[in-house]
């Protein structure tokens, strides 16, 4: 039943947005009753922090699943980018997004996100580590590296929902890897070291 009200939530998130989605609605798309979605879900902000947990485990599970269907290539850049690029893309990217964007202007949804985010960091991080894999994820710049590729991937993401065709996300990432190296080799500044 909790399974189905969150992928009720985050299928309405994708389909309507946040301001859509309404408790009636994802009780509707789970077809159960009032009592149900409150037994399981007292607020809505808790039905969001389910939704926020559920794409965050599905997001890492598919980059491992990726990775174990692709395998690493002797490229582990290009393979790295291309499994990271999949998994933070799609339906479960859009309901994260929609759910960032809300706690931006809604404090007690950031106070109950916020936590969840940064657990989803960490997930990714570890993840992005094991994709990248040694020399790469032991050098002293890679933290910094990884999060740019993270920041990039994210806006990529969002940018083409407005555009068509990937000619132009090509040669960003082509740049992007071409300096990873570079970035990872780089100590970081001080206030950025982990």
């Amino acid at each position: 039943m909790r399974r189905r009200l969150v992928g009720a939530t985050v299928d309405c998130l994708v389909e309507y947005g946040f301001a859509g989605t309404t408790t009636q609605r994802v009780q509707t798309r789970a077809g159960v009753s009032r009592g149900a979605l409150l037994h399981h879900f007292p607020s809505k902000n808790d039905m969001f922090v389910a939704a926020i947990r559920h794409v965050a485990e599905q997001r890492a599970e598919r980059m491992r699943s990726l990775a174990a269907e692709q395998g690493p290539t002797s490229d582990r850049i290009a393979f790295a980018v291309t499994v990271l690029r999949q998994a933070m893309s799609g339906p479960l990217f859009l309901a994260g997004h929609e759910l960032w964007m809300a706690a931006r202007t809604d404090s007690a949804l950031f106070t109950v996100l916020a936590p969840y985010e940064r657990d989803a960091g960490r997930v990714l991080r570890e993840v992005g580590g094991e994709l990248f894999g040694p020399p790469y994820s032991g050098m002293p710049g890679f933290a910094v590296a990884f999060d740019s590729l993270v920041e990039l991937l994210r806006g990529l993401a969002m940018t083409s929902l407005l555009r068509n065709g990937s000619d132009m996300e090509e040669r960003v990432l082509t740049a992007w890897r071409s300096v990873f190296p570079e970035m990872c080799r780089a100590a970081p500044p001080p206030e950025s070291r982990r």
